[in-house]
């Protein structure tokens, strides 16, 4: 009856939305340490409208996306409701046939875009399509890979005039969008089609994107606001354009999101957001000393837990705190689905090193109709459940600990709730550590180091160009380039040899490579 009763007391829920907490298996489950006030004042002060994003002056309205009565301004509300029914008319009018391809009625998309351009949409087409029954069939490029790209282009060859294309970038030069843009525009002109009138723009007023959509006529510009961050886009048209296009209801998913949203501003045990951010504090000692493992027990979401991967580490990770000391803070996020992954790591989240927490999510509804039994009393559905909760008990008897989130199904509404209530509770959380949960001064470091490698490169070949007759190993190619760093450009000179740009001639050790301008 103990056991019972500590469960009682930590089990929390919110049948308003489907949704149920239980922590009784965090082990120093602890509200005391926590200064409430100060996370809803921080909480009003960011949907009030106050810059929370200081690197960059801006707001972060995400919330004002499912409930536009809460914006700020008279203006924010009109331009949000104002872009919903102009995405509602565009949907129409391409499921209508009124806008169609060159080949016919659109029946495909292709959404070329990276980060939260990409996985919020692939999380949502995931999680809630029906296949066959589909309005549209969706398809992603959300990576520079070329391998990766003719892959995705294989599946649509002879489809291509048939097919919508979403362009996704704030600014229009993200260097792997634009370059899966590129290489699409080129495979439409070889097709003897027309890209722009096939292509659709999600991007900011005046960027670079927004101006070639307009100079060469594409179908539709739609905006991106720089209040909203790429990690909590998928409320925006990133999101809801791509749903509405495959025929999922994207007006039960922000209902999902504002009613998780509205009980996530109530204050103490009622709030599902706290509960959920003083048990991450609890469980890593408030110092990411342990990592999380996301098991979500769905094939549908398999890929919640790359979405939160970002979501939460990319808001976390922070060197600063916002008062500019070094804290080195973040929360290391893992997983797969279960009960398939339970095969590959749960022999050692068992029995080996104690360094995480797991989230188990739960959906209590099996699939939308009956099941057959596959044995006396039980279905595939038991055999489930009895995985997540076996799992759950083993761990926790060899002291692991664990958070279990409980939803009663996945549909457009649940899905809302579910992303709502992390959206929240990464913002409670950073309250918590006194960071910045809206900017990632460590995301612009990685692209200018990136820009630097290729302008190197650039350095390298056009120095290889201009004495095609020589061959040149790294050290003395670096040597003459003026760039110390041999390392880099032994690695670049390697890449462009496989790719047959260079040739390169073995030595007796790789260091003794030679390369040389391909004429």
């Amino acid at each position: 009856m103990e056991t019972w009763k500590h469960f009682c007391d930590h089990y929390f829920s919110f049948a308003e939305v489907g949704l149920a907490i239980d922590v009784s298996k965090i082990n120093r489950f602890d509200e005391a340490k926590i200064d409430e006030e100060s996370i809803f004042v921080e909480m009003a002060a960011l949907e009030s409208g106050g810059v929370a994003n200081p690197d960059e002056n801006r707001m972060v309205g995400h919330y004002w996306l499912r409930n536009p009565a809460i914006a700020p301004s008279a203006d924010l509300k009109t331009t949000i409701a104002e872009t919903w029914n102009t995405l509602e008319r565009f949907v129409y009018a391409i499921h209508s046939g009124d806008i169609c391809g060159q080949i016919g009625k659109f029946r495909n998309v292709l959404c070329i875009g990276i980060g939260g351009s990409a996985l919020g949409p692939q999380l949502a087409s995931r999680s809630l399509g029906h296949g066959l029954d589909d309005k549209m069939v969706l398809f992603f490029l959300d990576n520079t890979d070329p391998d990766g790209i003719d892959i995705t282009l294989a599946q649509l060859a002879g489809k291509l005039g048939e097919t919508l294309v979403i362009v996704t970038s704030k600014s229009g030069g993200t260097p792997e969008t634009n370059n899966g843009m590129l290489e699409v525009a080129r495979i439409y002109e070889e097709a003897g089609l027309n890209f722009s009138r096939h292509s659709v723009a999600i991007t900011c007023e005046g960027s670079q994107l927004d101006q070639l959509a307009q100079k060469e006529g594409w179908l539709k510009r739609f905006p991106m606001w720089d209040w909203v961050g790429g990690r909590t886009s998928i409320a925006s048209v990133v999101g809801l354009l791509p749903m509405a296009l495959q025929g999922i209801d994207y007006k039960k998913f922000l209902d999902g999101m504002r009613d998780i949203d509205s009980l996530t501003r109530v204050h103490g045990k009622r709030n599902p957001a706290l509960i959920l951010s003083i048990a991450w504090h609890s469980a890593v000692n408030g110092k990411g000393e342990k990592a999380m493992v996301i098991l979500p027990y769905k094939d549908r979401l398999d890929l919640f837990s790359k979405f939160l991967q970002q979501l939460i580490m990319e808001s976390i990770g922070k060197k600063l705190n916002r008062k500019g000391i070094i804290v080195e803070q973040g929360l290391t996020v893992y997983g797969n689905k279960g009960s398939t992954d339970q095969h590959a790591y749960v022999q050692q989240l068992r029995d080996g090193i104690n360094n995480f927490f797991v989230t188990f999510i739960e959906v209590l509804s099996d699939r939308s109709g009956p099941s057959p039994f596959i044995r006396e009393d039980i279905t595939t559905g038991d055999y489930l459940e009895g995985f997540l909760l076996g799992t759950r008990q083993a761990l926790y008897e060899n002291g692991r600990e664990s958070v279990t989130i409980t939803v009663d199904k996945i549909d457009a509404y649940h899905l809302g709730v579910l992303i709502g209530l992390y959206e929240r509770t990464v913002s409670f959380y950073a309250s918590l550590l006194d960071i910045n949960a809206y900017h990632q001064p460590g995301v612009e470091a990685g692209k200018k180091a990136a820009d630097a490698i290729l302008k190197l490169q650039e350095a390298a070949l056009r120095h290889l160009r201009g004495h095609t007759q020589r061959k040149f190993s790294a050290e003395v190619l670096a040597k003459e380039i003026g760039n110390n760093d041999v390392e880099t450009i032994f690695k670049l000179l390697e890449h462009l040899a496989a790719n047959h740009r260079l040739q390169c001639v073995k030595g007796t050790t790789f260091q003794e490579n030679t390369y040389q301008f391909l004429a």
